[in-house]
């Protein structure tokens, strides 16, 4: 996989890529700034804060397989959000998320992978569609660290009648985006999120096992942490 120095990979990853990267590589100590997109969008950026904590909860491996590929979905849309808490006004129970992006094959972190996030709320929707037209909860992008690490704060998605509990997500490499995929829970573990408010698990009737999409190479670890939740996964991509 060819590295791109910073003036390519801002030049070249496009509206997304170019606010996450304008962001990560400022020496502005501000936590928030305003940046023009090279379509002439403005985009609410953030930096992309300090995951170095998360880098030795990952497992290391001998050798990655490329990360499976899972269809994108209908409710994706670039929505140029630059940010770690794509939470807004959503309630649930909160999950920080860590996910670490490798090289396939080679198992080193890749640096300025630009990951982007979608998924629904705890009642089972999502942002920009039907009555949830014009937000843009629980959708946003940040760029890798040295360690291949980028952490968001988001709630615990819900189910939604024939889908079972997961995370969309996209990671943008050298103009491209190399890999569309979703991440998985344990049912047990959501099993157990679901008992409290806002949640209700009654009458759920979409699991794991009736998921024709889920896969659990890609079911995230999880465990519990800070009155939340903690979630990681590592994607390889070639």
């Amino acid at each position: 996989m060819r590295r791109l120095n910073r003036r390519q990979t801002l030049a070249g990853l496009g509206s997304v890529s170019l606010g996450a990267l304008l962001a990560a590589c400022s020496d502005d100590d501000s936590p928030t700034a305003s940046v023009e997109t090279s379509e002439g969008n403005t985009s609410t950026a953030e930096p992309k804060g300090a995951a170095s904590d998360l880098a030795s909860r990952f497992d290391d491996a001998a050798s990655c397989s490329r990360t499976a590929e899972v269809t994108e979905g209908p409710f994706y849309f670039d929505v140029d959000r630059i940010r770690s808490d794509i939470r807004e006004d959503r309630e649930g129970a909160k999950l920080r998320l860590g996910v670490r992006v490798r090289e396939a094959g080679a198992c080193e972190p890749i640096h300025n992978a630009v990951v982007d996030i979608w998924h629904c709320d705890a009642t089972g929707s999502y942002s920009a569609f039907g009555d949830e037209e014009g937000e843009t909860y629980l959708r946003g992008a940040q760029v890798t660290n040295a360690d291949g690490i980028v952490e968001f704060t988001t709630v615990y998605p819900s189910w939604y009648q024939g889908r079972t509990v997961h995370i969309h997500a996209k990671v943008h490499i050298d103009k491209q985006t190399a890999l569309t995929t979703q991440l998985f829970f344990s049912d047990d573990f959501s099993a157990r999120v679901f008992e409290a408010e806002p949640y209700s698990d009654a009458g759920r009737d979409s699991f794991n096992q009736n998921d024709s999409l889920y896969s659990e190479e890609l079911e995230l670890t999880l465990s519990e942490e800070d009155q939340g939740y903690l979630g990681l996964i590592t994607l390889d991509v070639a």
